[in-house]
């Protein structure tokens, strides 16, 4: 099948452990992720979560470069509603100066946290995300060196500019997210760990192939791996996703029905709680590569980014390395 196979870390603390524990098994991971061929290795931006210590994916992507040496190394995603997209395209050349060829900018809509972690972050003005389209087309501007002579800030630059750009995508869940990648030509990674869809996913990928046949199509899944099926399912537990229906209309997806009410109440407005089953493939190596292939041909997907959400530390290890791309799924590069 030619698709490419890579992780998303969310940086997770497990039981009995800590922050720093967790950064350090992310480097591990990256480590052997590079070893084990995956394409790309990818960490988040959650804010104020005491289960998950990546708050800062720029940050722990500059150490991850310096700990690797081949490995694409990137954001999944910048949450950019909070931030300057000139600030942005800075942080990534520099990244891109350090290590070239190696960098991907994975772009989020989401806030990344509760409505209190959102404020801090944007230091008392809230900013709703309704500007998030205006300032990616902006954001690749600044990226590309194609700020217009027309616009207001003609002639900036996102100093220092790299011998080669970071690849920009776009994560979301939905079909307007494909639209707008594709509108903006740049790759799209459909969250289907989050929306699970199906119609949502075909129209999705219809949507951006149509618009941007070009275009790099992936699917970020949540996937479990064991030597048995049996192992597998016991792994998924009573997992669940868990969203927010806020009263203007948006819908955030939360770890917890304690962290929805959490974020309904600081939101100030009305709000519901919903809950479904989590959109997990667990089993076995051979019976997940049958999994991802008719996706692939369904979908004509361009790679898989994996995302494991398990608390047991060992297996959640070990599910990755049973799906090694070299050992197992061999995909063609692009």
């Amino acid at each position: 099948m030619s698709y490419k196979l890579s992780i998303l870390d969310q940086s997770p603390i497990f039981p009995g452990t800590h922050a720093t524990h967790a950064l350090q098994q992310t480097v591990l991971l990256a480590q052997k992720a590079e070893e084990w061929g995956y394409t790309r290795f990818w960490v988040s931006e959650h804010h104020n979560a005491e289960q998950l210590a990546g708050s800062s994916p720029e940050v722990l992507i500059s150490y991850l470069l310096a700990q690797t040496k081949t490995i694409q190394v990137g954001s999944g995603g910048v949450m950019l509603q909070h931030y300057s997209p000139y600030k942005v395209a800075e942080n990534f050349h520099v990244l891109s100066n350090l290590a070239p060829g190696r960098v991907d900018l994975g772009v989020g809509k989401a806030p990344g946290g509760l409505p209190l972690s959102t404020k801090a972050l944007q230091h008392g003005t809230v900013n709703d995300g309704k500007d998030f389209s205006e300032r990616l087309s902006l954001l690749i501007k600044f990226i590309e060196n194609s700020v217009k002579n027309k616009h207001p800030l003609a002639g900036i630059k996102a100093t220092p500019i790299p011998p080669v750009k970071p690849e920009i995508f776009l994560l979301g869940a939905s079909t307007a997210s494909a639209k707008l990648a594709a509108n903006l030509c740049i790759s799209f990674v459909f969250a289907k760990f989050i929306n699970s869809d199906e119609h949502v996913l075909e129209e999705a990928a219809n949507i951006y192939r149509k618009g941007f046949p070009n275009g790099r199509f992936v699917i970020s899944l949540a996937i479990i791996a064991a030597p048995t099926q049996q192992e597998a399912d016991q792994l998924i537990g009573q997992r669940k996703i868990v969203k927010v229906h806020l009263q203007s209309g948006r819908k955030v997806t939360v770890q917890s029905p304690e962290q929805a009410k959490i974020f309904g109440e600081q939101s100030g407005e009305s709000y519901e709680i919903t809950e479904q089953e989590a959109d997990i493939i667990a089993g076995t190596p051979s019976y997940i590569k049958e999994v991802l292939n008719q996706l692939q041909q369904t979908y004509q997907v361009d790679e898989f980014i994996l995302h494991t959400p398990i608390e047991q530390e060992k297996e959640r290890f070990r599910s990755f390395q049973l799906l090694s791309p070299l050992n197992v799924f061999q995909p063609i590069n692009r």
